[in-house]
């Protein structure tokens, strides 16, 4: 199975190529079988591959494919680094994670968008677009070095631009596409500048010699650092971090479907797997490591507060978003990478679950959002209730959840970096836990404020659309058992999984060879050990804090929701900014947009009036002298030639009736020229 790798990301190409060209002909049905189709096979390709890489020794758990060449040899001479790029498809035991995640989700979103999407408009297009990222998404996973890693980067991107504005005709998405683009290049330019840096040190870009000469001190630290800080701005703008996080909110324009998929579970864990893929050359650059985890817990915690106060249901999954990637990159930056890949996977299976929960609510009430005008229906929609359910104690990290496992992991590995972003971390949970019980009050609990013919027409999901909800539930409550703690008296299977992953090697010959580990199994990478008792005790006052942050929550939008009015006129200045998102949309409107727009005018204003303006009075000029230039030609040269030519014409006309050949004429003239002579001179005399 190891040479044909390629074959996972070529099925959902294949998909896409079918419904691209002719899914417009095809029945729903057909384009639904076509696409769904496509994902499972590459799903089942996935585990065969995974399968077989399980069944190899630990120390040689990778599976290559050169599919082909894609950039020949080239020698730059003078000393320059020659290129030679290769399509080369790399499965270990962190791309593992990450294709099964990608093909397994992806399945179930896929069979939900069957019935989701079932009315809307451009059917087949829909499908189209979520195949071509299917492709792209496995193309950045599986990719064995930069150049590859990128094409599906930008390939997630473009798919993101099209996605999010699927309902092209409506502004808000049409802008929010393009928002999400033009953020994403920001972080992009980054990254290309960090892959050019390392490419003219060490004259490669596949993952495997790179991290090798990374490792064994081919680069300085200063250099390291510089590439680990540019590729890190690029993982902020696909993976929304502080500053550029500002795209993804707006991105909730686009199918809720997409929301689950793009936005949730896969595209945007991208620059976290990033980071994770070049652990070791990170563990080189404890200033780059600083930066991410400062950036991660800072992203957290600002996102958590903003989802207090929003009232659009897939906006406070949207900030939720923002929040948990803060936590992968708090793990990342603390060096325990495993943590980080850990909640990656939960946060898909809960996050997934949520947001085609909220589909599902969106579904039954006609496409309303506002959280405001619905209430009450836990009894409505049962389904949709108990499943939400199972997202809320995970994403709350109640025990023994998913979310609690990897939760708890990032809280001890962030302990034992700096109690202080174990605080953060720490607050930011308990913020989780509160705004998503809010998110559950206004939705399922207390009394009905939808108008009365939402709530009459109010109807729980199809089949298609259920059971994909009940698979991510399952996995969203015992997904966490794949890494129980030793603490708890787990085997940290997907620990020991992923350790080889984050260590020195290359890939010759299908064989590793292993370096120090840049994530250690007994604490974080820059921290100090910690005792058994202090882990447990930090575990227990997580899950008490936590719970009572549920029990209030419950108690103020269920119990008593006129408590909850009570608090937001208390404290409506605090509750206007965290409403208003701190402003911060509006902030680089005034401070980037804005200037950039009067600049742009400014520039219009020099192209139209100054450089167009010098180009057309250079044209009035050469047109007027050529105009004079053809009046002089016309007038006075051609005119004086042809004045001459007529005086001798006029002259010719006269003098030739002179010469009339008759002698008698000739007589007569002579006779007169004598008189005439004769005449003169006796005037004269």
């Amino acid at each position: 199975m190891g040479g044909y790798l390629h074959l996972i990301p070529l099925a959902p190409a294949a998909g896409f190529l079918i419904n691209g060209l002719i899914g417009r002909k095809l029945s729903k049905r057909l384009v639904g079988l076509v696409a769904c189709g496509a994902v499972l096979l590459s799903f089942v390709l996935s585990v065969a591959a995974v399968m077989e890489l399980a069944g190899m020794p630990a120390e040689h758990r990778v599976l290559e494919t050169r599919a082909a060449t894609w950039i020949p040899f080239m020698d730059a001479g003078g000393g320059a680094p020659s290129l030679a790029l290769d399509w080369v498809f790399v499965l270990d035991p962190l791309s593992a994670v990450m294709v099964l995640i990608v093909t397994g989700v992806g399945f179930l979103i896929h069979v939900y968008s069957i019935g989701y999407m079932h009315e809307e408009p451009g059917y087949w297009r829909y499908f189209t677009y979520l195949n071509l990222f299917m492709a792209m998404m496995l193309t950045l996973v599986l990719g064995g070095s930069l150049p590859v890693m990128f094409v599906g980067w930008e390939g997630v991107g473009l798919c993101s631009y099209l996605l999010i504005g699927y309902y092209y005709w409506k502004t808000d998405c049409a802008d929010a596409g393009r928002k999400a683009f033009i953020t994403n290049r920001i972080g992009d330019l980054a990254f290309v500048i960090g892959a050019l840096v390392l490419f003219a040190h060490f004259g490669t870009l596949e993952f495997g010699p790179l991290l090798a000469g990374a490792t064994s001190g081919g680069a300085s630290t200063a250099l390291l650092t510089t590439v680990g800080i540019c590729l890190f701005i690029g993982a902020c703008g696909k993976s929304a971090q502080v500053p550029l996080y500002v795209w993804l909110p707006d991105a909730m324009a686009g199918p809720t479907p997409v929301s689950a998929l793009i936005h949730a579970a896969t595209m945007v864990t991208a620059g976290v797997y990033m980071v994770c893929r070049l652990a070791p050359m990170y563990a080189m650059a404890p200033v780059a490591l600083t930066l991410i985890a400062v950036v991660g817990a800072a992203t957290a915690l600002f996102a958590a507060t903003i989802g207090i106060a929003q009232n659009d249901i897939k906006k406070v999954l949207a900030y939720s978003t923002v929040s948990q990637l803060g936590y992968m990159f708090l793990a990342a930056g603390v060096g325990a990478y495993s943590a980080a890949i850990f909640h990656l996977m939960t946060h898909a299976f809960f996050k997934a679950l949520l947001f085609l929960g909220s589909g599902a609510v969106i579904h039954a009430l006609h496409h309303e959002q506002d959280m405001m005008k619905m209430g009450g229906l836990k009894k409505k929609l049962p389904v949709t209730y108990a499943v939400f359910l199972c997202g809320w104690v995970a994403i709350a990290g109640m025990p023994p959840t998913s979310g609690f496992f990897s939760k708890d992991e990032i809280l001890w590995k962030s302990y034992l970096w700096s109690p202080v972003i174990w605080a953060v971390a720490a607050a930011t949970a308990l913020i989780t836990a509160f705004y998503m019980t809010r998110l559950m009050g206004l939705t399922f609990w207390g009394k009905s404020r939808m108008d009365h013919h939402t709530e009459a027409h109010v109807h729980e999901v199809p089949g298609v659309m259920k059971w994909p909800l009940v698979v991510l539930a399952v996995l969203s409550l015992v997904g966490g058992f794949l890494n129980v703690p030793a603490s708890l008296g787990g085997g940290e299977r997907l620990h020991h999984w992923l350790e080889p992953a984050f260590s020195a090697k290359t890939y010759a010959a299908g064989e590793v060879h292993h370096e120090e580990a840049a994530d250690p199994h007994a604490a974080g990478a820059a921290g100090h050990a910690g005792s058994a008792a202090t882990e447990y005790g930090l575990m227990a006052l997580a899950v008490v804090l936590g719970a009572g942050m549920l029990l209030f929550g419950w108690n103020l939008y269920n119990k008593h929701p006129e408590r909850a009015a009570a608090w937001r006129g208390r404290f409506a200045g605090v509750h206007n900014v965290l409403k208003n998102k701190y402003w911060v949309d509006e902030l680089y409107d005034a401070v980037l947009i804005q200037p950039f727009y009067q600049l742009c005018r400014i520039a219009a204003w020099l192209d139209v009036k100054v450089v167009d303006g010098a180009v057309n009075a250079v044209r009035n000029v050469t047109v007027g002298t050529s105009y004079f230039s053809v009046f002089w030609d016309t007038w006075i040269v051609d005119g004086l030639v042809n004045l001459v030519g007529r005086v001798f014409m006029g002259s010719s006309s006269v003098l030739r009736r002179v010469q009339t050949g008759l002698t008698q004429s000739y007589a007569s003239a002579m006779v007169l020229g004598v008189f005439v002579m004769i005449c003169i001179y006796m005037y004269v005399s």
